[in-house]
């Protein structure tokens, strides 16, 4: 029988482990949750463990679907959020949960590293703005609140290293990720001694550096008997979800872009590595040579969750027990509003923003709210908000000099018709669907297959691998009006700016 490619994506919410053929069709996919902790405002964590039993749980899901699977797969690469700041001691065992790309509590030492340094410098140096998503200011809160859990750190690593670590017993740092440290001078690709004397750390404290599709060891016994795999599975070093995720929409070409959406929503573009934009952040790509900028935004799908879970829809609840998705009941009600939502515009920023914002104090927002709203008008005004914070992103690399012809949509967000006209009409630009969408699991198969020397050209043969199943074309009159939604969307950000500031300082008081 066929050999398998096995790609298993570390996620926000869920672990996904997803079982291709070497063409990359699909055979199978296994996925299991665990949850965010929210220790207070803008802190966000979780346990490696919870990150470990998912991964086993949707392996043996996969595994269990196609026949001799275990012994069908030819190896197996792990992808996952980022970056993340997770410290294991001597043992391999973390000394306290992970703070998560999420958690924003190292914003001081943000601001820190900034006067320390310089914000244009350290910018120069790491290709990216400082600021509390990256590693760099989270180890300097870290060892400045935490020194005693700071000593008895050996490594630290991300999602996808912990989880290789489980696997194999070995340690490793793909190149991606390595880049989100903000310890690394961007060109060069080497140790910036000025960042990682700023941030108190040394790059011993670092895994080795290697590409995504190097083979870093092999499924051990004890591994096996968790995830149902082979013992002696080749296990590759990995890469960040987005940068596969790019793989799988077809993001290895200029004039592509894909956007991938479930908790948050990120924008991948094909950047030739030298385009400054402090608004992305910057990253090389997966497949070696080819560089990316990434718009990412914090709370689309989530702002959609949080609106499920917090106001208690009856028949939304019901529907998951029906077996019927929640957010498929959400986007079929919001289908009897009309574009515009009724006058009824939302900021998306329920967690702060991203880029190309970059502001840990925004919140989200429902202006234009009346009596006469309908629950419809209110969901679809928070898909129309998520795609005017897209547009945002597109419209700052576009004049930036990025060129994008078509955005190619991923991720569970991908799902919803209806949704996906709302950003083909908010960017008036053409929206399609690849033909396989499970994100970056099949970017993270294409690794193992690239790592086996299974694809001697690998953009010849994603070619023939990547299809496009639907594609969305922009409604000139829905444009029109969205386009002059957007000019209101834009403003009411502008005018509650330093309010957003503000109420934070009233909030920690």
């Amino acid at each position: 029988m066929s050999q398998l490619l096995l790609g298993i994506d570390v996620g926000t919410t869920a672990a996904k482990a997803a079982l291709f053929s070497p063409e990359g069709v699909l055979q199978a996919v296994g996925q299991a949750e665990y949850p965010l902790h929210h220790l207070q405002p803008s802190w966000v964590e979780q346990h490696p463990q919870d990150w470990w039993r998912a991964v086993c749980t949707a392996t043996r899901q996969a595994l269990a679907a196609v026949p001799d699977a275990a012994n069908r797969v030819a190896g197996v690469t792990v992808s996952s959020q980022a970056p993340t700041m997770l410290a294991l001691d001597a043992d391999g065992q973390p000394v306290r949960p992970a703070l998560i790309w999420m958690d924003r509590r190292a914003e001081a030492e943000a601001v820190k590293l900034a006067q320390t340094l310089g914000a244009d410098n350290v910018y120069r140096i790491s290709g990216n703005r400082p600021d509390a998503f990256y590693v760099a200011s989270k180890l300097l809160w870290f060892k400045t609140h935490e020194p005693e859990l700071f000593a008895r750190t050996r490594y630290f690593v991300q999602a996808n290293g912990y989880i290789n670590y489980r696997l194999t017993r070995t340690y490793s740092l793909d190149h991606v990720h390595a880049a989100l440290l903000q310890l690394r001078d961007y060109a060069s690709g080497e140790w910036s001694a000025a960042l990682c004397e700023a941030c108190g750390v040394e790059p011993s404290q670092f895994p080795p550096i290697y590409e995504g599709h190097h083979v870093q060891g092999e499924v051990t016994r004890e591994a096996a008997e968790a995830t149902a795999l082979r013992p002696g599975t080749p296990v590759m070093v990995g890469t960040v979800d987005g940068s596969a995720a790019a793989i799988e929409a077809g993001a290895i070409q200029v004039g592509t872009a894909a956007e991938m959406t479930g908790t948050s929503t990120v924008l991948l573009m094909l950047d030739n590595g030298t385009t400054m934009e402090p608004a992305f952040i910057a990253m090389p790509h997966a497949l070696p040579g080819l560089y990316l900028l990434l718009g990412a935004m914090v709370a689309s799908g989530a702002s959609l969750r949080w609106y499920r879970d917090q106001f208690g829809l009856t028949e939304v609840s019901a529907g998951g027990q029906l077996g019927i998705d929640p957010f498929d009941l959400l986007t079929q009600q919001a289908v009897q509003s009309r574009a515009g939502s009724d006058g009824v515009l939302f900021l998306p920023y329920m967690m702060g923003e991203r880029s190309p914002l970059w502001h840990t104090n925004a919140r989200g927002v429902f202006f234009g709210l009346s009596l006469a709203t309908p629950r419809a008008a209110v969901i679809r005004a928070i898909l129309e908000g998520t795609a005017f914070a897209l547009r945002h992103n597109v419209e700052v690399a576009q004049r930036a000099g990025v060129s994008i012809d078509e955005v190619r949509s991923i991720g569970g967000g991908s799902r919803s018709a209806l949704w996906n006209q709302i950003k083909a009409d908010v960017l008036g630009l053409p929206v399609a669907l690849p033909e396989t969408s499970v994100g970056a699991p099949f970017g993270d198969a294409i690794l193992v297959g690239l790592g086996l020397g299974l694809y001697p050209d690998v953009q010849r043969a994603l070619s023939g691998m990547i299809r496009i199943r639907t594609r969305y074309e922009p409604n000139p009159a829905n444009h029109a009006r969205y386009t002059a939604l957007y000019g209101i969307f834009r403003s009411i950000y502008e005018h509650l700016r330093d309010d957003f500031d503000r109420l934070a300082r009233i909030r920690t008081e």
